[in-house]
């Protein structure tokens, strides 16, 4: 990845924020284009991921940032870094190590709504105590 020291600023002030200071960010394998996950993102976690090549988040439940697989080694190396029209989305094009997801799936998006009725698409590759014990 390209030093983006220089555009972190620009990208930074394009970007809409909520009232939290957060913008979501949706995650998608790049050479796949399936659609891994969902997570927030702050100032400070776009300049890491920008600056690192690694994909930070912030996560809203410990208050802190959240460098994607700092606990499960389920890294997200950032590929492409995009917003959408609005500049308050953002889709993150990485290579994703392993599972996306906590519950050890590759993905977060394993419920659906088929024939009329609410299926599990997806079973987990890997026991989520794996992952974190």
């Amino acid at each position: 990845m390209s030093d983006n020291s220089t555009v972190i600023p620009s990208v930074i002030s394009a970007i809409k924020f909520n009232a939290d200071g957060l913008v979501p960010a949706i995650a998608q394998q790049f050479d796949t284009g399936e659609v891994l996950m969902m997570a927030w993102m702050n100032k400070d976690s776009i300049e890491e991921t920008l600056k690192n090549g690694r994909v930070c988040y912030w996560s809203r439940s410990r208050g802190k940032l959240w460098r994607k697989g700092e606990s499960s080694g389920q890294v997200q190396t950032l590929k492409e870094f995009r917003w959408d029209c609005d500049a308050d989305t953002l889709l993150l094009q990485v290579d994703q190590k392993g599972v996306a997801c906590h519950t050890g799936r590759r993905d977060c998006f394993y419920m659906a709504v088929r024939d009329g009725k609410i299926v599990e698409i997806a079973e987990p590759e890997i026991d989520p105590d794996k992952l974190y014990g």
